[in-house]
């Protein structure tokens, strides 16, 4: 599983940073998503992230 975020779409809401904080953030200057893994998802965060995607209001997020 890989992580897409769109920072165009992203309106800071920040469900993804408090859903999976280990996954995502938002960044300082916009307050939009920052990924903080690289590359494939760890299988044990795998159910998380499809929350995160679930809960973000913007549909900014999306996983492959």
């Amino acid at each position: 599983m890989e992580i897409k975020a769109d920072t165009t779409v992203c309106i800071g809401a920040g469900m993804c940073a408090l859903t999976v904080p280990q996954v995502f953030d938002q960044s300082e200057d916009e307050g939009t998503v920052v990924v903080l893994l690289e590359g494939e998802v760890p299988e044990k965060l795998e159910d998380a992230v499809r929350r995160a995607v679930t809960l973000c209001p913007s549909g900014a997020i999306s996983v492959s």
